[in-house]
């Protein structure tokens, strides 16, 4: 099985390459960063399923699982809530709820290989392609959903309210975040979870910190810069060019 991997995100890439490099008969002929780059490297590879993330820049999955009836299985990789992809599940080859674990890979892969005849894979294909352009936009916020946020500790996948979350920062390659006095690494980066948090507070106040607004006990400047203070004792830094749009965004004058 040729397998393309589509994914912004670099680290992301790498580990699906990694886990799919284990599975028996799998070949990774390929990585893209974009849709449009999906889209060139599908006609260049000709692969058998392409792992698609939904969430990215420009060309994102959505769009590219819509462009043309001619493409082969397609299996979403996501690090949304499952439940907001239920509508996906008639008519996707699969979805993967990232952080990906090997069980779960395992078993999309062996649902793609059931796929032998190219004539139902195209069905499927087609199916998926007519559900996400009568598919309308929606977010957590439009539909009502508390964001979830993912991260896998010792083969466990643990979900999170991210509301409850009051700081995600960069550590290393990695962002993490602490809850009840653990830390917790997701593969996200903090762009993905700054749109997607946005609309539920959440504010990016350097390019290593993305802060909960309404955690925020005190803001602090000095000769050293500034720091926001949080409700579980928390700090994160703050840019100087930001400290004025967060101001504004707390209401303070």
């Amino acid at each position: 099985m040729r397998a393309l991997i589509v994914d912004d995100e670099p680290l992301a890439r790498s580990r699906l390459a990694r886990m799919l490099g284990a599975i028996d008969g799998v070949e990774v002929v390929g990585e893209a960063s974009d849709g449009e780059e999906a889209l060139a490297q599908i006609g260049r590879h000709a692969p058998d399923v392409v792992f698609l993330d939904i969430h990215m820049p420009g060309l994102d999955g959505i769009s590219v699982a819509t462009s043309s009836d001619d493409l082969p299985p397609i299996v979403f990789t996501t690090a949304y809530d499952e439940h907001a992809l239920a509508a996906f599940d008639a008519a996707a080859v699969d979805y993967l709820l990232k952080p990906i674990g090997r069980v779960r890979l395992e078993k999309a892969v062996q649902k793609v290989r059931r796929l032998t005849d190219r004539s139902e894979a195209q069905v499927a294909v087609g199916e998926l392609r007519a559900l996400l352009s009568q598919r309308p936009p929606s977010s957590d916020v439009a539909s009502g959903r508390t964001p979830r946020i993912c991260a896998t500790v010792g083969g466990t996948t643990h979900l999170f309210d991210a509301t409850a979350i009051t700081r995600f920062f960069a550590s290393a390659k990695y962002v993490a975040f602490s809850q009840a006095g653990e830390e917790y690494l997701v593969e996200d980066s903090l762009s993905d979870l700054e749109t997607r948090l946005a609309d539920h507070g959440f504010f990016r106040t350097h390019r290593g910190e993305l802060v909960n607004l309404a955690a925020i006990r005190s803001l602090k400047s000095d000769d050293g810069g500034t720091v926001v203070s949080l409700s579980d004792g928390q700090e994160a830094r703050v840019s100087r060019r930001l400290v004025a749009d967060l101001k504004r965004a707390l209401g303070i004058r």
